[in-house]
């Protein structure tokens, strides 16, 4: 499978992106096609084609649907948008000029007394300064067999007007309709900056050291290894480690937090923060394709592509709903003279026209991307990461939420607090044995043994390492055979030992030739703003909370209880957290959503089979990235919380445009079948409520203030 990315510059109309899309997507050898109308970007997935073949079959479809549009193929995928904008003539001087022109003569002939004649040639002058790029746009489209577009029902509809000599109404509905698509043309454009200021962190240079000078380049031409000097003021443009000086960094392009984070010799750094004030010299660890600004940038690109339910169900509501509009104004126009008495064909033509102009569904076309796209740009500025609406849309619908322990809910800095020794051995003896044991191992706990072992081990003393995932370690040391692990573990090799009574922590077991050494228990701390987290989603409506870990049920049940979680399974090994999400998915209803929240990389299974999965802190984890479908870019479980919260706001946007621009124009059509509605009416109904859709998909761009609820947890 392979992948075109496609810039459609100049490209204005939502409702002709959507034939595009579909059209595309009809093609031989296409497997998917997904257009993002704020970025004006078309992605295609396909197989066995030529590129080259497939751009020319593209560009046809671009051309008979919007001529005027122009196709280029999008080279660098760290790009959000196109740099340059074109906009349609909505956009540009001439339309203004035309509308001040237009609505004088307009107003003129309506409101200053005059001969007949004279009023019916200024309306029509009127008319035609407003209306001939449409009517000429309209001809154009029938000529490539594009009917039902916005063109043609403006068209037919004031060309209707003129026919059964409504004058004034023909002109104004040009009129009204101009301003409209002005000014819906001006917020969407506004939207669209708006969004592309939100995720504006990709640095543009950086200046990289050449022996005694530095010279400015593309961050892009940076390799690994290199110098980089940051001054004050700047972005970061690579990730990389602070070799010189120090400073504070503003991470809230990344994160969403404000208070700056200090940095030093040795600490890691990411790109798209900002230095305050220090001047900072940087080894590089990661070319610019692999850096944390690019995986945002691309995450939050790919989302566009991963639609809604809600999106779906408005693609194929405009694809039906304009030629049943046409179709009954068709029906209102010509049934009711012919058969019921004393209908008047004129007054029964303008009921039909009327429901031309409120046929075209660009209203929803518009708004409801917006509104997705917005809120996934918004939630990206506070350091959630979501890859599609399809999950933005999930989250509104969460009912069970699953949580693991360690790295997740706690923070994964484990510190020995305990150590027991038996049969022999001293307590000396156990921890030395344990970190030679954990010498191979990166797990936290591993760590936390080797960090309280002070003295340097001996690599070749250690051989035959074999850790078994879920267990613990078996391996020789000077010849003697060591088990260290958890009581499943002991349980495996059949080895006797004896348990800590009611101890907070986890327990690792020691064992040396299938002999109980003793037992060493490592205590972790829940991490900030944790204790309120399950009382604020209960509060949001999630009806069970539940928390997975591989640590004793000691530990686990103190976690649970200091957290008020519904219910805890403990000592689990990665296949049994699977067995039990499978079992929880019986408890929700059918639209119901279970979320799992992990680390990433150890609960890499659960995650791929929830359906949503959030990986924490895992912005700089490839694994984490790849399996989840959100990822926090902060180890702040209370973005969970804050996800939800953006998710229930969007959809609150969402409902609200679709039932207020559906309710409007089936209003409209039921005053225009009763003889109650006119053309003014029906323009608003159209142009009108598509600006105010716009306007209120725009809300999501602001920055939701999230409130937790500072609950006491005895």
């Amino acid at each position: 499978m392979k992948t075109l990315e496609l810039i459609l510059e100049g490209l204005d109309c939502a409702h002709c992106g959507l034939k595009i899309e579909e059209k595309v997507g009809k093609l031989s050898n296409v497997k998917t096609s997904s257009l993002n109308f704020i970025k004006k970007e078309l992605t295609i997935e396909y197989t066995d084609i030529q590129e080259d073949e497939l751009i020319n079959n593209i560009k046809q479809i671009v051309k008979t649907t919007e001529p005027h549009v122009k196709v280029n193929i999008k080279h660098n995928k760290e790009e959000l948008t196109d740099t340059h904008e074109h906009y349609h003539e909505h956009s540009s001087p001439n339309i203004i000029k035309r509308i001040i022109i237009g609505a004088v003569i307009f107003l003129s002939a309506v409101f200053i007394k005059m001969d007949v004649t004279l009023n019916t040639a200024l309306l029509v002058l009127a008319y035609m300064i407003l209306g001939y790029d449409i009517i000429a746009r309209a001809v154009k489209n029938i000529l490539r067999g594009q009917v039902f577009d916005e063109n043609f029902l403006m068209a037919v509809a004031s060309l209707g007007a003129l026919l059964i000599k409504e004058y004034p109404e023909a002109a104004g509905v040009m009129l009204f309709y101009q301003i409209g698509e002005y000014l819906q043309s001006k917020a969407v454009n506004k939207s669209r900056k708006s969004i592309k200021d939100l995720l504006n962190i990709k640095p543009e240079y950086a200046n990289l050291k050449q022996g005694n000078k530095t010279i400015k380049v593309s961050p892009e031409k940076v390799n690994k290894d290199d110098i980089i000097l940051i001054k004050p003021g700047e972005k970061i443009p690579l990730d990389g480690i602070v070799i010189e000086g120090s400073s504070s960094l503003d991470t809230s392009a990344l994160t969403g937090e404000s208070m700056p984070v200090d940095v030093n010799e040795g600490k890691e750094v990411l790109s798209g923060s900002i230095n305050l004030n220090g001047v900072l010299t940087i080894r590089v660890t990661k070319e610019y394709h692999e850096s944390t600004v690019a995986k945002i940038l691309y995450l939050v690109e790919k989302a566009s592509t991963k639609k809604a339910h809600t999106e779906n169900f408005i693609t194929k509501f405009a694809k039906y709903y304009t030629p049943t509009v046409v179709i009954l104004a068709l029906i209102i126009s010509i049934i009711p003279p012919l058969f019921i008495e004393g209908a008047e064909f004129y007054d029964w033509m303008y009921r039909g026209l009327i429901f031309l102009v409120v046929s075209c569904p660009c209203a929803l076309v518009l708004s409801i991307p917006l509104t997705y796209f917005g809120g996934i740009g918004s939630a990206s500025r506070q350091g959630i990461l979501i890859k599609g609406s399809n999950y933005l849309e999930a989250l509104s619908n969460v009912e069970i939420a699953v949580f693991d322990k360690t790295g997740t809910l706690t923070e994964g800095t484990f510190k020995v607090t305990e150590i027991n020794a038996y049969n022999n051995f001293s307590k000396d003896d156990i921890i030395k044995i344990a970190s030679y044991a954990e010498y191979y191992s990166n797990h936290p706990i591993a760590n936390s043994i080797k960090n309280e072992y002070k003295e340097n081990i001996i690599e070749q003393k250690i051989k035959n390492y074999n850790e078994i995932p879920g267990y613990g370690v078996i391996v020789k040391i000077d010849n003697q055979e060591v088990t260290i692990g958890n009581k499943k573990l002991m349980e495996k090799q059949k080895i006797e030992v004896v348990s800590p009574d009611d101890k907070l922590g986890t327990v690792i077991y020691l064992a040396v030739n299938n002999v109980f050494a003793g037992c060493i228990i490592i205590n972790d701390k829940l991490k900030n703003n944790t204790q309120n987290l399950i009382n604020n989603l209960k509060q949001l409506g999630i009806n069970k909370t539940v928390m997975l870990t591989g640590d004793n049920k000691n530990s686990a049940k103190y976690i649970k209880d200091k957290l008020n979680i519904d219910e805890y399974y403990a000592e689990l090994l990665p296949n049994e957290k699977v067995e039990i999400v499978e079992k929880l998915y019986k408890q929700k209803s059918k639209k119901g959503k279970l979320l799992f929240v992990g680390d990433g990389i150890n609960d890499a299974p659960v995650l791929m089979r929830s359906d949503i999965g959030i990986a924490m802190g895992g912005v700089g984890s490839d694994a984490a990235i790849e399996a989840a479908d959100i990822v926090i870019m902060t180890d702040e479980p209370q973005k969970v919380y804050e996800s939800i919260k953006i998710a229930s706001k969007t959809k609150r946007i969402v409902w609200q445009n679709i039932i207020f621009a559906i309710g409007i124009k089936v209003f409209v059509l039921i005053l225009s079948t009763l003889g109650s509605a006119t053309m003014p009416e029906a323009v608003f109904a159209d142009v009108g409520v598509a600006l105010l859709a716009v306007l209120n998909a725009s809300r999501i761009l602001k920055k939701i203030k999230v409130k937790s609820e500072k609950i006491k947890v005895i």
